[in-house]
């Protein structure tokens, strides 16, 4: 599957541990098209409707509905996790989401 970044793509994150994000759902592909393109794994930030305003969750509207991508809880899966694209988001959202990044893990 090809896939790029900055798509919302429906990821199978199942099994966990403790309070790592858990099921299917929407996630926000973050690793770059040059990794993405070689690698079997890639670089997601999950997606939830049920969220507080914290500083590492930005929120966004997509499939009607209001989510957050949580920045806190970014992993990587393998690209056999991806059941199906969903979306990309916005130019707006892209600039939330690297100066979010920027601002929790670049000091």
């Amino acid at each position: 599957m090809e896939v790029s970044q900055y798509q919302i793509v429906l990821v199978n994150l199942d099994p966990t541990i403790g309070s790592e994000i858990k099921k299917t759902r929407p996630c926000v592909i973050i690793s770059p098209n040059e990794m993405n393109e070689f690698l079997r794994t890639i670089v997601i930030a999950p997606m939830t409707t049920q969220s507080k305003k914290y500083p590492t969750r930005i929120q966004i509207q997509h499939d009607e509905k209001t989510g957050w991508i949580v920045i806190d809880q970014i992993r990587t899966i393998d690209k056999q996790r991806i059941l199906r694209v969903l979306g990309r988001l916005s130019e707006l959202e892209i600039a939330e989401v690297k100066s979010i990044m920027r601002e929790t893990y670049v000091d």
